[in-house]
């Protein structure tokens, strides 16, 4: 089965709400012939759009190629959310790499957050950015560890921006019965995350990259100058970035042991009547629970519910989205009972085993960049401009998130959806206790 048309049209956007709402570049023609370049992207989301956009202001002659459409994968189809901070707590990453290059991977994210601002402003105004994501302790239990972290980000840190919220101001803010205190981070937000891939990849052709669209790789040979391989052209250039995630498939077997395929799901409703969608969510924030298997919601511009949850193991998505992630919406809500269901569409991410992204260097002049775990937006746009930097000379930030150990899943490729569907089953029982 493969991934990139198992639930989809070859060269078509999935049937989203964020599809319907945003006007595609291009299309960008098919790569033919013989090419060469500076740089050949693999991959046309967020890292492989950043990366041939601040690759082409650098003067670098970048070829970009996408199988399917720029933005087709989780880069055009994500929750929206622009958060701070790694996948992973600062108490973990301490634990993990030490406090100096944990302290170095909480700055990254702060970028992170303020490259996306940066693009949206100049790159994609359409895109928007709402302040703010509130995360929602769905157990009394897990309130006060949640407000110790919002602590040790005030004193240790001394980011300000977060702020403990008790279950009376969380109810306020989220008007739903599920919740009992959090936090709300001003520093992070929400976006249109398909208009923003769309401004890059306009704005990287402005600058002088080359987009090819509908040019799946069918082979990729190392040496000094690289070689990269369509069904219809062969392009040779000095440095090779993989940018792919979820998409990968079994393309570059050394990131495939690290990085799974998961799927996830979102469903918009109708637009809401202006104080019901208040009600909701009062300030417009954006919202995202304690589950393991998160749920994560919003208000778009025109006041639908944004809901996104449950997740599923293998190629297909299931056949009813809208009665998989209604169910959640309506643990949350019940008040959207009833309420019509306009779109609903599926996407699939790239997770490790830590939740860390996966940074390589596969060779000296190839590089890969993915496994964002659903925190993407942000980080991924930022690994985009670290392996531009990297291929410019200034590795010192890449090379550290490929520190980061990102270890292969057990039992290989074979084996890592299932031990993983044993695992979640796991997390979902404690969820309910």
């Amino acid at each position: 089965m493969d991934l990139l048309t198992a639930n989809d049209r070859h060269g078509e956007y999935p049937q989203s709400w964020y599809a319907a709402t945003a006007d595609a570049p291009g299309p960008y023609p098919a790569a033919s012939g013989d090419l060469t370049c500076d740089v050949c992207i693999i991959g046309g989301g967020f890292t492989g759009l950043s990366a041939a956009l601040h690759l082409a202001e650098r003067g670098y002659d970048v070829v970009l190629l996408e199988a399917q459409r720029v933005g087709f994968g989780a880069s055009g189809r994500n929750g929206g959310q622009v958060g701070t901070g790694q996948r992973l707590e600062q108490d973990a990453l301490e634990k993990m790499v030490g406090r100096d290059d944990a302290r170095k991977l909480w700055d990254m994210s702060l970028e992170s957050v303020q490259l996306v601002r940066d693009i949206v402003a100049k790159h994609a105004p359409d895109a928007g950015f709402t302040n703010g994501i509130l995360h929602a302790m769905h157990r009394p239990r897990y309130v006060p560890e949640d407000h110790a972290y919002v602590r040790k980000l005030n004193e240790e840190y001394g980011y300000d921006l977060i702020r403990a919220v008790d279950r009376d101001e969380m109810r306020a803010l989220c008007g739903s019965p599920a919740y009992h205190g959090g936090s709300l981070d001003m520093g992070g937000g929400h976006t249109h995350p398909l208009r923003l891939a769309f401004g890059m990849a306009r704005a990287a052709v402005i600058s002088g990259a080359r987009i090819f669209e509908t040019s799946r790789v069918t082979g990729v040979t190392d040496g000094s100058n690289v070689v990269v391989k369509t069904d219809a052209s062969q392009i040779t250039a000095s440095h090779v970035l993989w940018a792919c995630n979820g998409y990968l498939g079994d393309a570059e077997g050394k990131v495939a042991a690290r990085v799974m395929p998961i799927n996830n799901y979102i469903i918009a409703t109708e637009p809401l009547e202006d104080r019901f969608a208040k009600s909701l969510i009062r300030d417009r924030h954006a919202v995202a629970d304690s589950k393991f298997v998160i749920n994560y919601f919003r208000l778009s511009e025109d006041n639908r519910m944004l809901f996104g949850g449950a997740e599923s193991y293998g190629y297909r998505f299931p056949k009813d989205i809208v009665k998989l992630v209604s169910k959640p919406m309506l643990e949350i809500y019940p008040q959207l009972n009833g309420t019509k269901i306009d779109y609903a569409w599926g996407g699939t991410l790239g997770i490790t085993l830590n939740r860390m992204p996966h940074f390589a260097r596969l060779q000296g002049n190839v590089l890969s960049a993915s496994g964002y775990s659903g925190h993407g937006v942000s980080m991924a746009t930022l690994g985009g401009k670290m392996a531009s930097d990297a291929i410019a000379g200034q590795a010192e930030r890449f090379d550290l998130m490929a520190s980061v150990p990102t270890p292969r899943f057990p039992g290989g490729v074979a084996m890592r959806w299932p031990l993983l569907v044993a695992a979640m089953f796991w997390f979902s029982l404690r969820d309910k206790f």
